[in-house]
């Protein structure tokens, strides 16, 4: 394990992340990849929105036409077509679309997605959890009430400050009336959950105005938050600012963690609080279960491959990646992704456990791999900096551990994925 060297590295939503990926030579059959698997979430990607935000680095574009929207969706059911008939089965145990923006969609195009993602699937999405994302531009009751209409579970927005000077220098321009208006909108629609996504360590942020977005987003009594760092990331808007502010971000992320705590949430992971007794969204399991992604912008995974169209951050590529999708009428092969060997998929598992605040269950583990976690991975590092706790039962990060995940997860990636990411970093 390489010694973390400060708490914000990356955050580590999924591993390996789509820059160790690489094209495949020879490129598989889905019909091969997903011989003998069982899918467990479907995801469908929408990679467009109606404004790109400063700390952005998705796969998303603005300002795409209706006439775009709509070769897209062409694209999609194409896609879902051929996706469907390799799969041997499709039990999905929960569903989000996200982005982008889905809610970029109007009404009825939302409507359109939603009836090819059931026909082709073979889905019912109304009798799984499913989440949807949005933002305060967007969440408006005629696409809420769809959304509502077809069974959808959770919407999560993406307010990042209740402060407008704040938003501002986030380069996420919004008023708070119209973040105010989207969030009355939710409940009026109806949705079991609704998650609140805010953003940390902004340029000008007071530890007195972080608790003034954090009280202002507990006035509608959300099911769960999630609370970000703001990282500068190269080809964002902000990242060209090159500016660094560690001791800031871990401040206001502990006065965050306390005040959610002190209001009666629970933590779920470094970012996510959720209210006890919330219904449940989701009943899918990333650390065993396949994931079958739809879009020019989704990941999908089995145990042995990971694997996505071509990935960017940057405006034209991008644009070219969504072109190339649109036109696109052969979508039955595994194009650019990343085998796991067998040290990979124990090494997934720890990550993908560890960072969360149950953390990982030892007797799981031994199971699927044989051995007890430890004697794979020893963390004594961890260890020593009292950031771990070590029952018979589990391995868990202490408050201070989970306060340092976005530092710990990159520190357990192996020598091989990380020399992937330095290389497409340089590239």
């Amino acid at each position: 394990m390489r010694p973390p060297e400060g708490p914000y590295t990356s955050y580590v939503y999924a591993y390996p992340h789509k820059t160790a990926y690489r094209p495949l030579d020879p490129r598989p059959h889905l019909k091969e990849v997903w011989a003998g698997e069982r899918p467990g979430a479907l995801y469908v990607h929408i990679p467009f929105c109606e404004m790109r935000c400063g700390f952005c680095n998705l796969f998303t574009r603005t300002g795409a036409p209706e006439e775009l929207v709509t070769a897209y969706l062409d694209a999609l059911e194409r896609q879902a077509t051929q996706v469907r008939d390799a799969l041997e089965e499709t039990a999905f145990g929960t569903a989000a679309f996200g982005g982008g923006t889905p809610t970029y969609l109007s009404a009825r195009e939302l409507t359109r997605l939603f009836d090819l993602t059931e026909r082709t699937m073979g889905v019912d999405l109304a009798r799984i959890p499913l989440s949807v994302e949005t933002s305060p531009a967007t969440a408006t009751p005629d696409r809420l009430s769809v959304l509502a209409e077809r069974g959808t579970t959770r919407v999560s927005i993406g307010v990042q400050s209740f402060v407008d000077a704040e938003a501002r220098a986030a380069v996420r321009p919004q008023k708070r009336a119209e973040v105010d208006a989207a969030l009355d909108a939710i409940r009026a629609a109806g949705v079991p959950v609704l998650n609140i996504d805010l953003i940390y360590g902004i340029d000008g942020q007071t530890p007195e105005s972080w608790a003034y977005s954090l009280d202002a987003a507990l006035g509608w009594r959300p099911e769960e938050l999630y609370l970000y760092p703001l990282y500068v990331r190269p080809l964002t808007g902000l990242g060209k600012q090159g500016r660094a502010w560690d001791d800031q971000r871990l401040e206001l992320y502990r006065a965050g963690r306390d005040h959610l705590l002190a209001a009666g949430y629970e933590q779920v992971s470094m970012r996510m609080f959720r209210l006890p007794g919330s219904p449940a969204t989701t009943g899918y399991c990333c650390q065993t279960d396949g994931m079958v992604g739809l879009g020019c912008g989704a990941r999908s995974y089995t145990s042995g491959l990971h694997y996505s169209f071509d990935y960017a951050v940057g405006a034209r590529p991008v644009r070219a990646i969504i072109d190339d999708y649109v036109a696109g009428t052969e979508f039955g092969t595994a194009d650019v992704g990343f085998a796991l060997s067998a040290e990979e998929r124990k090494r997934r598992h720890l990550i993908q456990s560890l960072l969360q605040a149950e953390g990982l269950s030892r007797q799981l583990y031994a199971e699927h791999f044989g051995n007890d976690v430890l004697a794979d991975f020893p963390l004594d590092e961890l260890g020593e900096r009292e950031w771990l706790t070590v029952s018979p039962a589990t391995i868990s990060l202490t408050p201070e551990g989970l306060a340092h995940s976005d530092a710990i997860g990159p520190a357990l990636f192996s020598p091989e994925v990380r020399r992937l990411m330095d290389e497409y970093a340089a590239c």
